[in-house]
C-alpha cells in the first residue's frame, strides 16, 4: 500500500519570508532545515544561496523528501549544496558534516500532505487505518493490516497501552479534561474488538464526552493529537533536537523554531530562556559567583505570529508561533 503520491504532496509553508528573513541568510552559508516537508523553507533558504553556500534537509517522511528532491530539482545541479537525509533531525549530532552552521530551522508538527492523506490516519474526519506515523517508506507495501515496518502506531498505542498509560497521554499531551471518561470506553470497546480504524476511534471519544461538549465541537482533536505526540515521541525528539541544532551552530548562527500547539511551545521557550540567561546567583548576593554567561540572545522578543493575509489563505497557520535566538 504506498500511501504517498508524491505528485499530490501538498503543504502550505507556514510563516514562509518571517522565518527566512530571521535567519538571515548568508550566501555561502551552511544551513539546516529539520523539517523539509514538501520544500517551501528549503527551496526559499536554497534561493538565497550561491552554489557555494549548504542546505541539508531532514525529514522523517521518504515522501516529503522525494517531493522536496523535486522542488529543489534545480539546485541539485550544483554539486554538494544540497542534501536530503531521510532521519530525524533529533538525530543530527550523529552527523559529523552537521557543525559550525549558520542556521537551523525547525517547522514542528503536521504537514497538510500528511493530515490530508486519510489512510495516513492522522484525521479524525476520515475512516482510515490507526496509525499516526510521520515516519513512513514510499515503498513500504505494509502488511495485511494496513500498517508497514516503520515503527509503533497509533493501533499499537489504542489497543496495547494500559489504561493508566493511555489517560496519562491524554492529559499530558492533549490536555484532555475528558481522559477517564475516553479512556474507560475505550477500554470497553478494544476488549470486544481490537480498534482498527480512525472512525471507530473517533466514535469511541464522541460518546464518551458530555452531551454539550460532543455539540459544541468536534471533541476529537486532543486525543487525536496525544495519540499522535506518543506515537511519535514529538516532544522528547524537539528537546534533543534543540540541544543539538543549538550545538551545531557557529557564533552569530540562529535556531529558528514554529510551533503550532502550546505543549511545543512551552518546550521551546523554555529552552530559548535558558540559553539566553547568565547569572543563577541569588538575587541577595552583591556581585556573581557563578560565573555564568548567555549563550544566545533572542532575535524575536514575542513570538511572530501569521498576519491577516496568511490566516486568510491557511487556517492551519493559525496556532503558528516563530521563536528565534542568536548563539554568542
Amino acid at each position: 500500500m504506498n500511501t504517498n503520491n508524491m505528485s499530490n504532496f501538498n503543504h502550505t509553508t507556514v510563516l514562509l519570508n518571517e522565518s527566512v528573513d530571521l535567519l538571515d541568510i548568508k550566501e555561502n552559508g551552511f544551513y539546516i532545515d529539520c523539517t523539509t516537508g514538501g520544500g517551501g523553507h528549503s527551496l526559499a533558504i536554497a534561493e538565497r544561496l550561491t552554489s557555494e553556500g549548504r542546505l541539508i534537509c531532514f525529514d522523517l517522511d521518504g515522501a516529503a523528501v522525494s517531493a522536496a528532491q523535486t522542488r529543489l530539482a534545480e539546485h541539485l545541479k550544483y554539486p554538494g549544496k544540497i542534501q536530503f537525509i531521510n532521519a530525524n533531525f533529533a538525530d543530527m549530532a550523529d552527523y559529523e558534516i552537521i557543525t559550525e552552521v549558520n542556521g537551523v530551522l525547525m517547522d514542528l508538527g503536521v504537514s497538510s500532505h500528511q493530515l490530508d492523506t486519510a489512510e495516513r490516519g492522522f484525521s479524525f474526519h476520515e475512516d482510515a487505518p490507526l496509525d499516526m506515523r510521520l515516519a513512513q517508506n514510499p515503498n513500504d507495501s505494509g502488511e495485511a493490516d494496513g500498517f508497514g515496518t516503520c515503527g509503533i502506531s497509533a493501533y499499537q498505542v489504542v489497543n496495547d497501552y494500559p489504561a493508566d498509560r493511555l489517560i496519562e497521554i491524554l492529559y499530558e499531551y492533549g490536555e484532555e479534561r475528558y481522559a477517564r471518561g475516553i479512556i474507560g470506553g475505550l477500554i470497553k470497546a478494544r476488549e470486544v474488538t481490537p480498534i482498527k480504524t480512525t472512525g471507530e476511534l473517533a466514535e469511541i471519544i464522541r460518546r464518551n464526552v458530555p452531551l454539550s461538549v460532543r455539540n459544541a465541537k468536534n471533541p476529537c482533536r486532543k486525543t487525536f493529537q496525544a495519540i499522535r505526540i506518543e506515537v511519535n515521541n514529538e516532544l522528547g525528539n524537539l528537546s534533543k533536537g534543540l540541544e543539538a541544532g543549538f550545538n551545531a551552530l557557529k557564533p552569530g548562527g540562529r535556531l529558528a523554531v514554529i510551533t503550532f500547539h502550546s505543549l511545543e511551545d512551552r518546550i521551546v521557550k523554555k529552552a530559548f530562556t535558558e540559553l539566553t540567561k547568565g547569572c543563577d546567583c541569588p538575587r541577595s548576593l552583591p556581585i556573581c559567583v557563578c560565573g555564568k554567561k548567555p549563550k544566545a540572545v533572542h532575535v524575536t522578543r514575542k513570538p511572530v505570529t501569521p498576519g491577516e493575509t496568511e490566516l486568510e489563505t491557511n487556517r492551519r497557520a493559525r496556532s503558528a508561533k516563530l521563536r528565534v535566538i542568536e548563539k554568542k
